[in-house]
């Protein structure tokens, strides 16, 4: 049986390419497992799902790499456990299918080459923020003016405005006071 498997990071991204590439690939609608979920994650429950279903002799159908994993190190898991089940493995875009020996090798050579990709880009990140840092730009999050964060503290203890009220009046976001007044000194 063709089994498939969509993944979108964020709920207001569109998966309909991937399943209609599915679909195409001979995978009903009824058998693609759909994920709203960073693919960093490796506990995703659909894949988790896909995985308890598949027998041996099943195929697990992806539109890309990158769908169903976000590292090499648990797309080797992955394929090994496919292949110790005697589970085929198929992703549509890179043109792999473990069926065969040069699909098997080809699958390994794309896998180092995408986490190759994932490590040059965060290389460069981790410079730029670094150069930056050495200019002098501020990074991370602004830090709240005292004062501001005293008379949103003000507003709060004389129970006359709600929080949203204060926030607008303020500047202060409702997450810094309430982490102000969880963890404000006691006098």
């Amino acid at each position: 049986m063709k089994l498939g498997y969509a993944r979108v990071s964020t709920d207001d991204q569109d998966m309909l390419m991937q399943i209609e590439a599915l679909k195409a690939a001979g995978v009903k609608e009824e058998n693609i497992y759909k994920e709203h979920l960073s693919g960093m994650k490796k506990d995703r429950p659909e894949l988790n799902k896909l995985l308890d279903y598949a027998r041996e002799g099943d195929e697990i159908v992806v539109f890309k790499l990158d769908r169903i994993s976000r590292s090499l190190k648990h797309l080797e898991e992955l394929v090994e456990e496919f292949e110790k089940r005697g589970i085929e493995f198929i992703s549509l875009h890179e043109k792999i299918d473990t069926n065969s020996a040069s699909g098997k090798l080809f699958f390994r050579m794309m896998g180092a080459i995408a986490e190759f990709e994932r490590d040059i880009i965060s290389e460069r990140t981790k410079e730029q923020l670094a150069a930056k840092k050495k200019n002098g730009v501020k990074l991370g999050r602004p830090t709240v003016d005292t004062e501001k964060l005293e008379m949103a503290f003000a507003l709060y203890e004389s129970k006359r405005f709600s929080v949203a009220e204060i926030t607008k009046k303020t500047g202060v976001s409702r997450t810094t006071l309430y982490d102000y007044l969880r963890n404000r000194p006691v006098s």
